[in-house]
């Protein structure tokens, strides 16, 4: 009789509870980026550069600019995020409260619960990022999620209102802001046609803002009291 101790390889379409998933992810040899997504195991492809890597810069750029400015606020990129049982997903940034806020860092360092914000690059909007990964993202109460999907150049940027995702439109000016984060204003169109100087120059008078000023306050008052 011969006992099998090797730990199975993860496989893409794997059907998995998050802890065999976990096992088996740290058993890998090389640990390619991985999520479990409603019980369902997605390995991620090779990234090309101007249609992941470029584009994910840009928005890290932006986030990194508004994170320095905002003490008590935390910027991740693509971390691990438990957010149930059925669920382990690896986004390509993240956006968070210190204190006060839907997610905390476990012991074994990852982040447990919802971020405040969650932003994903997609191929295109037939991908999970805007079908399963959003209804995961929905039901945990991640409060605002943008997909740039690069086959359309298009950005949606939801917001949850109650118990949905409603998107949130751009003002006159071209400019979409956040409410969660006071002051993280985004030129939509300056993005989507690479013009970084002109992105970080309307987050600059975000930055500038009254909503900000006032926001970074309340943040050192909470964290604080901590």
């Amino acid at each position: 009789m011969v006992v099998q101790t090797s730990i199975p390889l993860l496989e893409n379409g794997d059907r998995l509870s998050r802890s065999e998933f976990e096992r088996r992810y740290l058993a890998m040899p090389n640990h390619q980026k991985a999520e479990l997504i409603e019980g369902a195991v997605y390995m991620a492809s090779p990234l090309r550069f101007n249609r992941h890597a470029k584009p994910h810069g840009a928005l890290i750029t932006w986030l990194g600019v508004y994170q320095i400015a905002t003490p008590g606020v935390s910027l991740g990129i693509e971390p691990t995020i438990l957010l149930d049982l059925d669920n382990e997903l690896q986004p390509d940034g993240v956006l968070l409260l210190d204190v006060g806020g839907g997610a905390h860092i476990t012991e074994d360092d990852y982040i447990e619960g919802a971020p405040e914000l969650v932003i994903e690059i997609a191929a295109s909007s037939a991908g999970y990022d805007l079908h399963d990964k959003k209804r995961v993202y929905r039901r945990n109460g991640v409060r605002e999620y943008l997909v740039w999907q690069q086959h359309e150049n298009q950005l949606d940027w939801f917001f949850l209102d109650l118990d949905q995702y409603v998107t949130r439109e751009v003002d006159e000016r071209g400019i979409v802001r956040s409410h969660i984060f006071p002051g993280l204003w985004l030129a939509v169109e300056a993005l989507l046609t690479g013009e970084m100087n002109q992105v970080l120059t309307v987050l600059q008078e975000g930055i500038n803002s009254p909503e900000h000023n006032n926001f970074v306050q309340i943040l050192a008052e909470r964290n604080s009291a901590k």
